[in-house]
């Protein structure tokens, strides 16, 4: 039986558990637990084309009637908002707000950046990594990387799954300064990376249309900073100059409507991840934090 029990995570602001709110939570529940929806899944709702219509609808004027209920309805801080929310000429264009500058808080040098407003998990050796979700879901790092040597390199190193909601800010920020290569895309589907969705197939990550760029940074080594697509994602925007010098929290991209998911993977002995990230993904939780946070912190690599 497919699960789609309550998304729960724990809330580094509050320091509590809270009931994540699912955009669509019904329309979900029947794609990804019952036999009918599976079948929607497969022959129409993963399409490339599905996405595009629906960010055709999104991209109308008249997609922002629906702006101020969702404001409403999903608690959405807009003294954080750059614009005015009457200002916004379509939902989509509401969606990939801006934020005042001062709304994200960037942690210090001696740390490495959040790159987004999303649920994080997190563990120090990606290749410990067991049970995501649920028992028996392990990542295939060189499929999600498109790549046997990369996934060679970034292998033993630390691994960061951040999971954007649809009523999160959705832009994407680099963890780390360095310099950028051109983001590497990879074709696929555009399933859902709802949790309804992961519990049951977690490689949806790695068959989804995605991009994988390479940050180059003078104290922790490389980078892979990964943009996963999903269902209502007709596109991954990438802003960012390659080759480029870039700092810290600097704005990398942003997705278009829908659910989205980055990946972070770092060199082995680069960087230390966050207590509380660390203890909340052993408990099988999910970690609410910004973009800009603490990530972890920097590693002094040992003398010659």
């Amino acid at each position: 039986m497919r699960d789609t029990s309550p998304v729960i995570y724990y809330n580094r602001y509050t320091q509590r558990e809270e009931e994540e709110k699912i955009l669509g939570e019904r329309s979900l529940r029947w794609i990804y637990g019952t036999c009918t929806g599976q079948l929607a899944l497969h022959v129409l709702i993963k399409r490339g084309f599905f996405s595009r219509l629906m960010g055709i609808w999104q991209d109308t004027r008249r997609s922002a009637r629906r702006i101020p209920a969702f404001i409403r309805n999903y608690g959405i801080n807009v003294e954080e908002m750059l614009r005015p929310a009457d200002s916004y000429a379509s939902f989509n264009d509401f969606f990939t707000r801006e934020l005042k500058p001062e709304a994200r808080p960037l942690c210090s040098a001696d740390y490495v950046a959040m790159p987004a407003d999303a649920r994080h998990r997190g563990w120090q050796d990606a290749s410990t990594i067991r049970g995501v979700y649920v028992k028996g879901q392990n990542f295939d790092l060189p499929a999600l990387l498109g790549s046997a040597e990369l996934a060679d390199r970034f292998g033993h190193g630390p691994l960061l799954l951040s999971r954007l909601c649809p009523v999160d800010y959705h832009r994407f920020h680099f963890p780390a300064s360095g310099v950028p290569d051109a983001a590497v895309r990879i074709p696929g589907p555009l399933a859902s990376v709802a949790p309804y969705c992961l519990r049951n197939r977690l490689s949806w990550l790695w068959t989804n249309r995605r991009e994988v760029t390479l940050l180059h940074t003078p104290d922790i080594g490389d980078v892979a900073v990964i943009a996963v697509g999903a269902t209502g994602v007709g596109a991954i925007h990438q802003t960012y100059t390659p080759g480029r010098f870039v700092n810290m929290g600097e704005e990398q991209g942003y997705f278009s409507f829908g659910g989205s998911t980055v990946i972070c993977l770092f060199e082995p002995g680069r960087i230390q991840l966050a207590s509380d990230l660390l203890e909340q993904t052993a408990n099988g939780r999910e970690l609410y934090a910004h973009m800009g946070d603490i990530l972890g912190q920097r590693v002094t690599p040992p003398a010659p």
